[in-house]
Formats: structure tokens, C-alpha cells, sequence
């Protein structure tokens, strides 16, 4: 039986927990956020809520969301607090104790945010983006999208920022694609242009590596001081985008020591 996109993650994370020691308290972190989160979509595709729109003029990622859905998030909290650090469990009280008119204001304000998240990076975008993002995929996985016109930086569905990119193997080099931080689409875009801001000058996008890991790149723009973690299937073809990025926390360091920010932090908050 072909294993799902939540149990492919959940696996790879296990394989990295022993050769990642700096990132094996999140990854292992990480393992109970999937487990929850497929939990959560396969209730989606049992019926939990009403199908997306079928009209190509609607935008479902604009739509209010259904209370069917709103109505798992204290169990989603509770599954959470069970097997998460200190600062994690202290803000799954804080929202559990808020009434279900904040709890909603909350999760609606993440949902309905576009070109990155209106919650600002901590407790409530974490919880906001590991619940919905279920639904998100969910969500995207019943739309259809005619791209045209010029790849855009911004995810093609939902409008969020990508949090991380890929090089798939291709000819004698890689394809770079970027991945969608919420609903996970992944997209063809160009290799040498800044997702952030655009820059396309070969010299003011420099690129690091490091010894370990190996399938991870630090993509950087010195116009807009903004990075991405692009993970390199050219050299590994075990590897995850979305976890083997956020496995990757010593090149975040790194760039963050140099003076580059993040485009988009990622599920875990780093």
C-alpha cells in the first residue's frame, strides 16, 4: 500500500533523527505534529467538511472556514501539548482557555492572510499553520490552476511564501522548484532570481554549502538580505524538501549569523 505525504515525512524524519543530533529534539517533535496532522486529513477526506468550490472563479483559499473543521482544533491542542516543549505547551493552554470566538479569530486571520502569514512568528502562527495546513493541502489537492505568464514567487493557490525549494534532477544539471510553506504546492522556478525580491544578478545571489548537509544549500540575495534552504536531490535522492530544510538548523544559524533573514520560517518556527 503507497504511503501518504504525511507518512513519507514521518519516515524520513525517523531516518534523520540519528544522523542529526542538533535537530533531533524537532524532528522527533515534528513525528507527533505529522501524525496529528494526517490524522486530521484523512478525517478531511472522509467528509469532515464540505468540498471546495468546483468554479475555477472562486478562490477557496479566501473562503471562511468551515466549523466542522474549527471544531477539531481543542483536540488538535490537546494531541500537541502531550509530547511538546516547555513554550509549545504553555501556549496550547494559553489557547485552549481563550473562548471559541478568539479561537476562530485566530485561525481566520492565518487562513485569510496572504503573501505570508498575518500572525506574527511564535506559538499562535505555529498552531495556526500545523492545524490548517491539512485542510490547505486538502483544499489545493481539489482545485485546478492554469499557470501562465511568468512563475511567480508567491504560492499559485494559496499566496503564501514558499518555505523552501528543490532541485530535482534534470539533464546533466537540476530544476529548481519552490514549496508552498502552507498548502505545499510545489512549483517550477527559475534558478538564478531571488524568490524574495526578484534580483536577478548572478553575482548578488551567492550560494553556500556546507560539509554536512551535503543536499542542503543556502541560497542567499544580498539586495534584499533574505535567504532560502533549498534541499538538492541531485545529491541525495532520499531526501525530503520539507524535512531534510527544516533538519537543516546549523544553516540557519549560519545565514541568520551573517546577516540574512529567513524569506519564511518553516512549520517548526525556525
Amino acid at each position: 500500500m503507497a504511503k501518504n505525504e504525511w507518512q513519507r515525512r514521518r519516515d524520513r524524519a525517523e531516518e534523520l533523527i540519528a544522523d542529526r543530533p542538533a535537530a533531533s529534539e524537532v524532528l522527533r517533535f515534528f513525528v507527533t505534529i505529522t501524525e496529528l496532522q494526517e490524522e486530521l486529513w484523512r478525517e478531511l477526506e472522509a467528509g469532515l467538511a464540505p468540498a471546495p468550490s468546483a468554479d475555477p472563479g472562486t478562490n477557496s483559499f479566501a473562503q471562511s472556514l468551515p466549523l466542522s473543521l474549527i471544531g477539531r482544533f481543542g483536540s488538535f491542542l490537546s494531541g500537541v501539548k502531550d509530547s511538546a516543549p516547555g513554550p509549545v505547551v504553555e501556549g496550547a493552554e494559553r489557547l485552549r482557555r481563550e473562548d471559541a470566538a478568539s479561537q476562530i479569530e485566530m485561525l481566520a486571520s492565518f487562513w485569510q492572510g496572504t503573501a505570508g502569514a498575518v500572525l506574527q512568528p511564535g506559538p499562535d502562527d505555529f498552531f495556526a499553520r500545523a492545524f490548517l495546513q491539512p485542510y490547505a493541502v486538502y483544499v489545493r489537492s481539489r482545485m485546478s490552476l492554469q499557470q501562465t505568464g511568468p512563475t511567480p514567487c508567491l504560492c499559485p493557490f494559496c499566496g503564501r511564501k514558499p518555505g523552501s525549494g528543490v532541485l530535482r534532477p534534470l539533464g546533466d544539471g537540476g530544476q529548481r522548484s519552490l514549496i508552498c510553506s502552507l498548502c505545499l504546492y510545489e512549483w517550477e522556478f527559475r534558478r538564478i532570481v531571488c524568490p524574495a525580491c526578484g534580483e536577478e544578478n548572478h553575482a548578488k545571489l551567492p550560494v553556500y554549502t556546507a560539509e554536512e548537509p551535503k543536499d542542503v544549500r543556502v541560497e542567499c540575495c544580498d539586495s534584499c538580505r533574505c535567504y532560502i534552504k533549498t534541499v538538492d536531490l541531485t545529491k541525495s535522492g532520499l531526501a525530503d524538501p520539507v524535512v531534510d530544510e527544516i533538519a537543516a538548523i546549523p544553516l540557519d544559524l549560519w545565514a541568520q549569523d551573517h546577516g540574512y533573514a529567513k524569506l519564511q520560517l518553516n512549520l517548526m518556527q525556525l
